[in-house]
């Protein structure tokens, strides 16, 4: 119990360091267990074959504080990404016909990773406080 109003502000910005250095190693963690199963997903049926194993070392994670805010990105920089993900009719650019069907690799990926990561971060906070 506190009885000191500087002593409460102290305790609970202690507590808010640990919660955010606690968030932020759980993030990097479960981003770059979401690249593995991107990287899994997209190594052959039912997502995209494996053809030069370039698109699959392309995808990155980076983790970033932004404020109060701890922030994972999970993505690729290639351009046939969107295509793979979530296929293509029609005519391309330079006139190249296509009905190409969707190979989806990161979308379930996410759907597999998103309830693990609300379960350790909730975990994470809870031990740092």
């Amino acid at each position: 119990m506190f009885t000191d109003a500087g002593a409460l502000a102290s305790a609970l910005d202690r507590g808010a360091q640990r919660s955010l250095l606690a968030a932020e190693t759980v993030m990097r963690h479960s981003a770059q267990t979401l690249v593995k199963r991107v990287q899994h997903n997209a190594s052959g049926r039912p997502g995209p074959r494996v053809i030069t194993g370039k698109y699959r070392a392309s995808w990155m994670s980076d983790v970033h504080r932004s404020g109060p805010a701890v922030v994972g990105d999970v993505g690729t920089a290639a351009q046939q990404a969107r295509r793979l993900e979530f296929g293509f009719v029609g005519v391309d650019s330079l006139g190249r016909h296509y009905n190409q069907p969707p190979f989806p690799h990161l979308g379930p990926a996410v759907g597999q990773a998103g309830p693990a990561l609300v379960r350790a971060l909730g975990h994470a906070v809870t031990e740092a406080l």
